[in-house]
């Protein structure tokens, strides 16, 4: 796994057990109600997670881009569909996108580099 996933995916397991560690019941509710939304049901998982990525994008929120990435990545989206993706994203965001836009492809890349 390369330093910028290992990084990012250790960081977020080490908050999220602190801040969950709290045992604030609505922090609690929100983040189950997160994990209940991305999962399977009239839309299939790699939909949600495609929809995830392109509102974290115009939202410019870095680290739930490179979240749903790492999501796509796993659900077996390819380059083409996350680049459509992101596209659709910065299109939507306008040019102040761009800068995550250019985030998003160098966090894609590394995940592809895991392969290796």
């Amino acid at each position: 796994m390369s330093d910028l996933v290992k990084e990012f995916n250790d960081y977020r397991a080490k908050m999220n057990d602190k801040i969950l560690g709290d045992n604030n019941k609505i922090i609690k509710r929100i983040f189950n109600l997160d994990t209940n939304a991305f999962a399977a049901g009239a839309l299939d998982v790699k939909t949600k997670e495609l929809l995830g990525l392109v509102a974290s994008t115009v939202l410019r929120c870095d680290d739930c881009v490179k979240y749903h990435l790492e999501s796509c990545y796993k659900e077996g989206v390819t380059k083409e569909e996350v680049m459509e993706t992101l596209s659709i994203g910065t299109l939507i965001g306008g040019t102040i996108v761009i800068p995550h836009l250019r985030r998003a492809y160098e966090y894609w890349e590394e995940l592809e580099n895991q392969k290796g």
